[in-house]
């Protein structure tokens, strides 16, 4: 029969162990690190959820434009007379009809031109004092590239010397360069935002560490490592890293659902083409894991860096 009572046999047994190692590395604060951090790396991650989803939807809105528009063609005939502008939009419609490539052919009529141009002329528009251009809309059946384009417009000029004929994607590359700006702002900002939160947790752990400079001479005396230190203030990051991501991602999803149902408001069938997709879902939850990952990094090399020159 054993001389030690068996509920103390385990307070001894722990007793006799070293106080050293992972053991000495408890002497450090456990809590939150003090500051608004938290609610700094919440802010950055709303801020670039908001960026995120901003850049995929023109994205996904150029992409659906020019897919739409690689296919198309318009034919104008600026001719002021109404019968021989009619006469030539006839003929450029046989034209068309014999190429292979065209899918559709559709003259647009006066009417739905007088309702486009309303905005800008006003309505009762007079077709004698403002002659409007026969339009006519094709579809080809690749894209419409620039040689398709050059052998149509010289078969038109033979009938219609008053036609000309363009690619619709031409009309929008305005459009599209200021779409590609945009997504490059938001690449830019994103960055942005990422180094600012990368800062916030270095300032972060270089203050914890100054202020619990005592605490870790007295680890490191008792056995403590720079890994097992550096460990401690990565798991406290992680903690805040983690709280404010979370914070951020539910602000950040409320303020794009909010711009999306404005966008959606406006009924025009370019922006709709910019709706976010499920994986772009995916893309924008991965933001505060992202930034968790981030910021655990970087506490971990500060302090490991700043504890080799502080000992």
């Amino acid at each position: 029969m054993s001389s030690v009572p068996p509920n103390t046999k385990g307070k001894l047994g722990r007793g006799l162990v070293p106080f050293r190692g992972d053991r000495a590395s408890q002497l450090l604060p456990q809590g939150s690190l003090a500051g608004p951090v938290p609610w700094v790396i919440a802010m950055m991650v709303a801020l670039t959820v908001v960026a995120t989803a901003a850049g995929l939807a023109l994205t996904n809105l150029a992409a659906g434009a020019r897919s739409e528009l690689s296919g198309g063609a318009t034919v104008q005939v600026v001719q002021a007379d109404p019968e021989e502008r009619e006469r030539q939009a006839a003929r450029i419609e046989e034209v068309l009809a014999g190429f292979a490539d065209v899918a559709t052919i559709r003259q647009v009529p006066q009417s739905e031109l007088e309702q486009l141009l309303e905005p800008w002329l006003g309505a009762g528009v007079d077709r004698e004092a403002v002659p409007i251009p026969a339009l006519i809309d094709v579809r080809l059946r690749e894209e419409a590239t620039p040689a398709r384009l050059r052998r149509m417009r010289a078969a038109i000029m033979q009938v219609a010397p008053d036609a000309r004929i363009d690619a619709q994607s031409t009309w929008l590359r305005p459009v599209f360069s200021a779409i590609t700006s945009l997504q490059w702002l938001a690449i830019a900002l994103v960055v942005l935002l990422a180094g600012t939160s990368t800062a916030a947790v270095f300032l972060a752990a270089r203050s914890a560490l100054g202020s619990n400079r005592d605490t870790i001479e007295i680890v490191h005396l008792l056995g403590g490592t720079d890994v097992q230190i550096a460990r401690v203030f990565q798991r406290t990051v992680a903690f805040d890293a983690t709280l404010g991501g979370a914070v951020g991602l539910v602000l950040g999803i409320a303020a794009v659902l909010f711009l999306g149902q404005q966008f959606a408001a406006l009924d025009s069938g370019m922006v709709t083409g910019g709706g976010l997709r499920w994986y772009d879902w995916l893309a924008i939850a991965a933001v505060p894991v992202v930034t968790v990952a981030l910021a655990m990094v970087t506490a971990r090399l500060t302090v490991v860096a700043a504890l080799r020159k502080m000992l």
